[in-house]
């Protein structure tokens, strides 16, 4: 396309594939705030869903293929122009996974102590209304972190000395990522990562309205889209903004409520963060609990044990004196409007709190700063969960950016970056055109 045609741009969500879109359109070459106008619609805040609530976890060996490297690389890059170390925690982590084998004598040992009281049900800094499952028979389903090309880059590797949060007498294997001094897994703090360029893309004239939820994107099939309508959720009003060329949708696990031929739906996923300053290691687990072990929150209000003898929280050390740790998914809880209103399961959350704690006597000791959850965007087809959507739909003017699952902020640079050059007119690797949702009939 012309790129100096009058565009007028507007982006739906304020995740990390919002943001970074925002961030790269506006740096792009051919970007010139004379003709072009970008605007982003968020429903509640910058980061308020998977983009706040994630772990943060960079790899080279995340998937798909045909992302992961440039985006990767644009983390690194981004971080070295921006002061990312200091801004938003940006570095280099050791990664490895780890079996362990907890006896009911390992749990003697330690003083039995009730995790911390539930934090009035709040999700992260949100007012969220908490609910409790009363299933306590479920598999623990495990998140889909790592795929069989990441299992093939683990090595035998004895338990590193640094990682001492972790209680080395129950660990009965250990696998390192990758080559040891590796550069393949890097991290960053999410929250501030997305935060940092949604200000950057500001700086270069973004607009970026919060509060603003998105009801109808008007469109016709020959001439495209050519307006955006949106609720103010602070005054009711309804807004419209017309003469839009260009409408980009990065809603995340919303994207399907907007245009349901996408078929992207949400996965909730509990977390919790402990205030804890640990060496920086990435930690997938296995733990083989005993099989009469019931967490005491759970034992205190009768129930029986929730596991079926193991458990994989993931385990984070995070940059800002933070350990973040996933646990499993579930789809009891449909969707909701919006971020701001997705509940919190604290009997799963204390779950979690409980498992990490059979491991690590520092974790078990630390204070637990924030008990959320968020749903992570699938884009589900026949049953089977495909690789995120990214390009133009059938509708002129109508591009989605969503599907990402577990790694929306691994290759959220990418995304944008890719976004920003096609909405440009930049020639596409053909690699990446198998992420094209025309090619499901989107």
């Amino acid at each position: 396309m012309d790129a100096q045609q009058k565009r007028n741009i507007v982006i739906v969500g304020g995740g990390i594939i919002g943001c970074t879109t925002a961030y790269y359109l506006t740096r792009h070459p051919n970007f010139n705030p004379a003709l072009h106008t970008v605007t982003l619609l968020e429903a509640t805040a910058i980061a308020s869903g998977a983009s706040g609530k994630a772990g943060g976890l960079l790899g080279l060996w995340a998937y798909p293929t045909c992302l992961v490297p440039l985006s990767y690389r644009l983390h690194r890059e981004l971080a070295a122009e921006h002061n990312g170390a200091k801004r938003w925690g940006y570095r280099r982590l050791g990664c490895g996974s780890l079996a362990a084998v907890v006896k009911a004598y390992d749990l003697q040992q330690r003083s039995s102590k009730p995790p911390p009281p539930a934090d009035n049900g709040t999700n992260g800094d949100l007012p969220i209304p908490s609910t409790v499952s009363d299933d306590t028979t479920k598999d623990w389903e495990k998140l889909p972190k790592q795929d069989a090309r990441a299992t093939d880059l683990l090595q035998d590797s004895p338990l590193p000395s640094d990682l001492d949060w972790i209680d080395g007498r129950l660990v009965h294997h250990y696998e390192e990522m990758g080559s040891p001094g590796s550069t393949e897994t890097s991290q960053v703090h999410p929250f501030y990562f997305t935060n940092a360029m949604a200000d950057l893309a500001k700086e270069k004239g973004a607009d970026i309205r919060l509060r603003a939820r998105v009801t109808k994107i008007h469109d016709t099939r020959i001439a495209g889209v050519h307006s955006v309508a949106y609720e103010d959720r602070d005054t009711g009003e309804l807004h419209t903004i017309t003469g839009v060329t260009d409408v980009i949708v990065a809603a995340g696990p919303w994207t399907g409520k907007l245009i349901p031929r996408t078929r992207i739906e949400g996965l909730r996923a509990h977390s919790v963060v402990f205030e804890a300053d640990v060496s920086p290691y990435a930690v997938f687990t296995d733990i083989q609990l005993p099989t009469d072990y019931t967490p005491d929150h759970r034992a205190n209000q009768g129930q029986k044990r929730r596991h079926k003898g193991n458990v994989d929280p993931e385990i984070y050390a995070r940059p800002f004196g933070e350990v973040y740790a996933c646990g499993e998914t579930d789809k009891t809880i449909p969707l909701p409007a919006t971020t701001d209103e997705v509940s919190v399961d604290q009997s799963q959350c204390d779950d979690l709190v409980a498992y990490i704690a059979t491991v690590s006597p520092a974790l078990a000791a630390a204070p637990v700063k924030a008990r959320q959850a968020c749903y992570l965007p699938q884009h589900v087809r026949f049953g089977e969960q495909r690789g995120p959507l990214i390009g133009p739909t059938s509708v002129p003017g109508l591009w989605v950016a969503a599907g990402h699952t577990c790694w929306g902020i691994q290759n959220g640079p990418g995304t944008g970056y890719l976004m920003a050059g096609m909405i440009f007119g930049d020639e596409t690797d053909k690699e990446v055109e198998r992420l094209d949702p025309r090619k499901f009939k989107v």
